[in-house]
């Protein structure tokens, strides 16, 4: 079997390079496009975090002027309030999703269920076209069946995949970050700070280090102050990063608000689990290497050892047997 049997129909291995060749030169141009590109993501997120006060001082004061949508949104907006997704019960979970992956918007919401919508018929349709249009693939039809359903089926789940990593990298990025804000939070309690001074003084002090953890400790100081029940803005925090260390922290400061208790200590005591933690798992990764490096180490590493060692004999020993 030849590269040009594995090709589709009509296309031939020059066809294949200079497809090739147009691909890399455009993602050449477009990964120096985008390293000259300078993008101010700390003047971002101070915008993002003040509509996000507006939204908050609007929504217990007065309604606010709906502001102009973009023509994709309108259209998003249409379809999803046409099939009325937003008033399924399946929304709230979808809000609470995208939040942890840090989207809060409801134009969030809204391009999830559009995408989640339109991306199976896309992918199934582009398939379709390619598979039985085109027929660029020789494929039984049961192959070209399957292949179909499968890009249907890859479209459906797209949008969950994606927001998942992206919530999963966030949290990782909370939980690496947490012990130094736990830090910074004792400093700030000790010197007599309240509590929405410290989460929003801790924030502006790592915006550029962790601008994930500034993100939701900007936007928790906002709700302390603006929320009538404190509780509520607390427990958002711990919906919104889903992560155990955090959930502690804010049993800590419940407690503290309630009760009175001195929240350095507590506070200290949690930085101190949050950094055992964080080592525990470095060290398991570590732990993990071994076994992780055993197979490259077989298939990369031996095989041009052997040579190299048994390479000479092996060739000394076939010139003595030719001159025999």
């Amino acid at each position: 079997m030849t590269l040009e049997d594995l090709l589709p129909a009509g296309m031939s291995v020059e066809d294949l390079l200079v497809a090739l060749s147009s691909v890399s030169v455009l993602v050449s141009i477009l990964a120096v496009w985008f390293a000259l590109l300078h993008r101010d993501a700390t003047s971002k997120r101070a915008k993002l975090i003040a509509d996000q006060r507006r939204d908050l001082r609007a929504g217990m004061m007065t309604p606010r002027r709906r502001e102009a949508q973009l023509p994709s949104l309108t259209l998003m907006h249409k379809v999803v309030d046409k099939l009325k997704l937003l008033r399924s019960a399946q929304a709230r979970k979808v809000s609470l999703k995208l939040m942890q992956a840090g989207w809060r918007s409801k134009d969030a919401v809204v391009r999830f269920f559009f995408f989640k919508l339109a991306l199976p018929f896309a992918f199934g349709g582009i398939a379709t076209f390619l598979i039985y249009g085109l027929d660029a693939y020789n494929l039984s039809p049961v192959g070209k069946a399957g292949a179909a359903l499968g890009a249907v089926i890859f479209g459906a789940y797209l949008p969950d995949i994606l927001v998942r990593n992206a919530a999963q990298k966030r949290r990782e990025a909370i939980r690496k970050s947490l012990p130094d804000a736990l830090d910074l939070m004792v400093i700030c309690s000790e010197a007599g700070l309240s509590l929405d001074a410290t989460l929003l003084r801790v924030a502006d002090e790592m915006q550029r280090t962790a601008p994930e953890l500034a993100d939701e400790f900007s936007l928790t100081g906002l709700e302390l102050g603006f929320l009538p029940d404190r509780r509520v803005a607390l427990q958002n925090l711990a919906l919104r990063t889903d992560l155990t260390v955090l959930r502690g922290m804010v049993s800590t400061l419940l407690q503290a608000e309630r009760y009175g208790t001195p929240l350095a200590h507590s506070l200290r005591v949690l930085s101190a689990e949050s950094r055992e933690e964080r080592a525990m798992k470095a060290e398991e990764k570590a732990a993990r290497l071994p076994a992780l490096l055993t197979v490259p180490m077989i298939v990369f590493i031996l095989p041009p050892l052997f040579v190299v060692l048994i390479g000479p004999a092996a060739l000394r020993t076939i010139d003595a047997f030719s001159k025999m």
